[in-house]
């Protein structure tokens, strides 16, 4: 699929010349912290440098003193208190943050809860409320969930059980009436920065116990690789607090993960990074290569086996994982984990070729602007990536369907720029439940709304989305010539991470380069190369384009080419090598 090109305008050049001599850096890195919309040296200080106190206080979240209040008073009384959170990574990260703090602070009488995705769906359920009344609960703290259970809230009220809701998503017109409702993005929010994950609200939760009982900051610190993991799988911004908690987050991953992470590392073939060398330990265990782990090593390995278990199993094994005291408990679940991940993988390959088949037999569908397709036999645990599999395919807002517990049941993906949220609440009336974010969200209805939801969807997709979003995007930072990519350049590049939405890794563009003329072809459909610019006389360069052996000929054949790409550090055998990652590629004779 042919992608657009968007170069980012140029910032204040003054402004930028500025932080260039303040820094002592050169000018394409100080436009790019520009683009980070840094303004001066000690902004660019905290950028470049995070520090835990810049972190804000708890407090300042909308009924913060209310849910500690509420917290001591049970303990105090001796009553129950339930730890309940959703199936997926966010929701057990969160659940097993805040059961393990409490846990290890004294608290005897408490348990948590992750309801079932086939028999209870997704946030709180009845079924979750009668279970916390039959053991004897009295307070529910709900985690990525809640902020849309009005009736699930007043019906725990009415059986003598109260809720304490920490959510990071849009609320409703009404909140629920709840002891407290811990949510940033309440209408009435007084707390600076509204993009924290799940699992991030009830780190506030935490830090603001902690605060009030003299339990010092530092022993919080063992709990933001729990965070790290919900920021990157939840793919919130990762700008404000979000980038302070990853910062810190990895660095606990990379030197002293907990047994549960350790041990997915483990399962998946990976070693972290010790003193720049494959331990032999590692070597006999047949772990793959060592190296730092990133925002991306969160997302595609440790994310997708946390969330298998929900998806295939119950959710429930991943907090027994996170919470898990010794490696010898963690590895033990981590092998089924990674089991349950396989199957996972199994079944998202098989729905996603049938939906693919779906929609390339029909000829309305195929060249709607939305996609939304259903089988009653799909399995719901891995709708959520066939979706996102689909808006690869074909770009264009996309919902899956499957049946479930006798509705209709799905998850939305999106495209750059189309709020995909906004477009389902305008179905609302003929939904059951729905939440989410722009660019994903859930959704069930009943059978016979399917239709009338198909069409209304489809209508306000194609009335409101225009033809330049349906195509790709590559949203170019910077063009830059190869020449100046240099050591330097690559260390002060590296210190922009962590990487993420809102603080994407920097995309260049260099005109003019070609093929030293070793061209190949690697794994399925991959072209390795190696490229310089000879107007400006660079170093060759090694490149790796991802999914475009389609121009293998055409680079083999020398034509100049204009590429858009990452610049990566590449470490094979204890070497490392500047690589470049090539997003795209335009021949300059086809421009």
């Amino acid at each position: 699929m042919e992608k657009r090109w968007v170069l980012k305008q140029k910032g204040n050049e003054s402004l930028i010349a500025e932080i260039a001599g303040a820094l002592g850096i050169e000018v394409a890195l100080a436009e790019l912290l520009v683009q980070r919309d840094i303004k001066n040296f000690e902004e660019a200080k905290a950028f470049f440098r995070p520090e835990l106190s810049q972190l804000h206080d708890p407090f300042l979240l909308n009924d913060m003193d209310k849910a500690i209040d509420r917290i001591e008073a049970t303990q105090n009384s001796g009553q129950k208190i339930m730890v309940y959170g959703d199936y997926d990574v966010d929701g057990t990260t969160a659940v097993s943050l805040v059961y393990a703090f409490f846990k290890e602070n004294g608290f005897q009488n408490l348990d948590y809860y992750i309801p079932d995705r086939y028999s209870e769906g997704y946030g709180i359920s009845f079924k979750g409320i009668d279970y916390a009344q039959e053991q004897g609960f009295s307070l529910i703290i709900a985690l990525d969930c809640g902020i849309k259970a009005v009736d699930k809230v007043k019906y725990a009220k009415d059986r003598g059980i109260d809720f304490i809701i920490c959510d990071h998503h849009r609320p409703g017109d009404e909140l629920p009436d709840a002891v407290a409702v811990l949510d940033a993005k309440r209408a009435d929010s007084t707390y600076p920065f509204d993009e924290l994950s799940g699992c991030g609200v009830g780190f506030k939760l935490i830090q603001a116990y902690a605060q009030t009982h003299d339990i010092s900051f530092e022993s919080l610190y063992k709990y933001l690789d729990l965070v790290t993991i919900s920021i990157a799988s939840d793919i919130v911004p990762i700008v404000g607090e979000n980038r302070i908690l990853a910062h810190f987050g990895l660095k606990l991953i990379n030197t002293n993960p907990r047994p549960g992470i350790e041990s997915i590392l483990n399962v998946a073939n990976i070693a972290r990074k010790q003193e720049d060398e494959i331990s032999k330990e590692g070597e006999d265990k047949g772990l793959l290569f060592s190296r730092e782990l990133t925002i991306s090593d969160m997302v595609f390995v440790v994310g997708p086996r946390i969330n298998a278990a929900g998806r295939v199993e119950s959710g429930r094994n991943s907090v027994k994982l996170l919470v898990s005291p010794d490696m010898e408990t963690a590895g033990t679940i981590a092998l089924q984990i990674n089991d349950f991940n396989n199957e996972r993988r199994t079944l998202d390959t098989q729905i996603t070729l049938e939906a693919l088949d779906l929609i390339d037999n029909d000829k309305i569908l195929r060249k709607a602007k939305a996609t939304v397709v259903f089988n009653p036999n799909w399995h719901k645990g891995v709708i959520g990536i066939v979706a996102s599999r689909l808006t690869e395919s074909y770009y264009r807002p996309t919902v899956v369907l499957t049946q479930s517990n006798g509705l209709i049941t799905g998850s939305a993906r999106s495209v750059k720029d189309f709020d995909v949220y906004d477009a389902i609440d305008a179905c609302s009336d003929l939904l059951e439940h729905f939440g989410g974010h722009m660019y994903a969200a859930g959704l069930s209805l009943k059978p016979e709304n399917l239709e009338p939801f198909r069409k209304r969807f489809n209508s306000i997709v194609s009335a409101s989305i225009t033809d330049e979003m349906l195509i790709p995007e590559v949203e170019v930072d910077l063009e830059i010539n190869l020449n100046q990519i240099t050591p330097k350049f690559l260390r002060i590049l590296k210190q922009f991470a962590p990487f993420g939405p809102g603080n994407m890794s920097p995309v260049f563009m260099t005109c003019g380069t070609v093929d030293s003329g070793h061209a190949r072809i690697v794994g399925k459909n991959h072209v390795k190369l190696t490229v310089y610019q000879e107007s400006v006389r660079s170093a060759p360069y090694s490149g790796i384009a991802f999914q475009q052996g389609d121009k293998y000929d055409a680079i083999q054949k020398g034509k100049s080419m204009n590429i858009c790409y990452h610049i990566e550090e590449n470490e094979w055998n204890g070497i490392r090598n500047i690589q470049l990652n090539i997003k795209d590629i335009r021949f300059c004779d086809d421009i």
